[in-house]
């Protein structure tokens, strides 16, 4: 019965074991998932390199935080050692130790820091501002991908649309070609008609494997950008269509000042130097400790055993300038960082503004764009009719064609640069 549990046991180990690799080892994205912008943002905040690498700066800034704290705390140390002495020549000296022998010792320690004047407190409230700005440099960070996620994800959806306009052109003209060619037999149209088309047929063609590739290149950019490696190419949902993005020029810029984590990031390490600064000027004061010892000691067994306890202080008299230099640099690293503070307030300035235009500017296109395609859809419309009746030249079908094609093609750029331009003024604001 023993042997029995005891393979019973090794199955389900081996069957865990299993299952946690299949786990471990289980792809971001399943082969033919469907994926919308929102799960791509989830993945990319899940595993791209960059915010794990934000990450745990965050946590070695944690760590020294605590570090900053040690002295709060006593520190127990233990020693034990182990000595033969060899007499070469004795001189006689009665404090001189005679003949070979021994000597064991075995300690332990305790010290703790009583008043350091304030140094503790300091270290500590500067390593704080340190950890708040590395959390503002994480949230920069992913704001930064996300919106580079989404100019992706749209460049995709972007590409996508050019390329099936590219493929409807080349239709229209297979199709015209194939009027051509009947207009010819039939003798009503001359070889010239179907050799253009012919032609505007293979530049057509051309058109679309640039497009084909240019789709190719956007998916790895989208990829890319959300840091993962994959040969499965999936789907996402199609989502470039306007939808009005209602905000004030000073509504955000009031959002910018107040949410930018690139900003904030700033405003902590500015306080973490004005910190840095009256911290040094502590190194001016002593610190006072107190300690206490215990020790075996002999060069038999059992060992001599001795206590002691007391009180330090400690104080530096001159070291070199070494604290007034570190105080003239702590000034100087706080007015550095005001100074990139200011800077940072004018690049906001200039990042919101700029895309607030782009985004007014990509509004009014969207609209234009719309108009033009109904009047190209029915320019082209006649313009077929007129070669079917043998009253155009191909060149007004070919114009027709490529009016059509730009009308379309302009109208999809117009949503791209509308949503691009509406991911970066969310990232100027500091919106996820």
């Amino acid at each position: 019965m023993g042997r029995i549990q005891y393979y019973i046991r090794f199955i389900i180990i081996i069957c865990l074991t299993t299952f946690s690799f299949a786990l471990a080892e289980e792809p971001a994205i399943k082969k033919g998932e469907s994926l919308d912008l929102a799960r791509c943002i989830e993945i990319a905040l899940a595993q791209h390199p960059s915010i794990m690498s934000s990450r745990y700066t965050v946590r070695a800034k944690e760590s020294q935080l605590e570090q900053a704290k040690a002295p709060y705390y006593p520190k127990v140390d233990t020693q034990a050692s182990f000595n033969r002495y060899f007499v070469e020549k004795n001189t006689l000296d009665p404090y001189f130790p005679v003949g070979l022998h021994n000597e064991n010792i075995g300690s332990a320690s305790l010290s703790q820091t009583i008043y350091d004047f304030g140094k503790t407190p300091m270290d500590v409230k500067t390593r704080s501002f340190d950890v708040e700005s590395s959390r503002f440099e994480l949230e920069d960070v992913m704001t930064t991908i996300i919106s580079n996620l989404k100019t992706s994800y749209y460049g995709v959806l972007k590409a996508k649309r050019s390329r099936d306009v590219n493929l409807e052109i080349v239709g229209q003209y297979r199709q015209h070609l194939g009027q051509a060619k009947v207009l010819f037999e039939a003798g009503k149209k001359p070889k010239y008609d179907v050799t253009k088309a012919e032609l505007d047929l293979s530049n057509a063609q051309l058109d679309l494997i640039t497009s084909e590739n240019d789709l190719k290149v956007a998916w790895v950019k989208l990829y890319n950008a959300m840091g993962v490696n994959v040969t499965d190419q999936f789907t996402i949902n199609d989502s470039l269509f306007f939808e009005e993005y209602a905000i004030t020029l000073e509504n955000a810029l009031d959002r910018a000042y107040q949410n930018r984590p690139d900003l904030r990031s700033l405003i902590a390490q500015k306080s973490s130097a004005e910190a840095s600064v009256d911290r040094a000027k502590r190194d001016f004061f002593p610190t006072i400790s107190g300690n206490a010892r215990y020790n075996f000691q002999g060069s038999q067994y059992p060992l001599g055993q001795v206590w002691n306890a007391g009180v330090s202080m400690n104080m530096n008299i001159f070291e070199g300038m070494l604290t007034k230099n570190k105080i003239e640099e702590s000034i100087a690293k706080t007015r550095s960082v005001a100074a990139q503070i200011e800077a940072k307030r004018l690049d906001i300035f200039l990042d919101v503004k700029q895309s607030y235009l782009n985004l007014l500017k990509a509004k009014e296109t969207i609209s234009n764009t719309e108009v033009q395609i109904r009047q190209a859809t029915e320019n082209l419309e006649l313009a077929n009719l007129r070669y079917s009746a043998g009253l155009a030249d191909p060149l007004e079908v070919t114009d027709a064609t490529v009016g059509y094609s730009k009308a379309k093609l302009a109208n999809i750029s117009a949503l791209y640069d509308y949503k691009t331009a509406q991911a970066n003024i969310e990232r100027a604001m500091g919106n996820k």
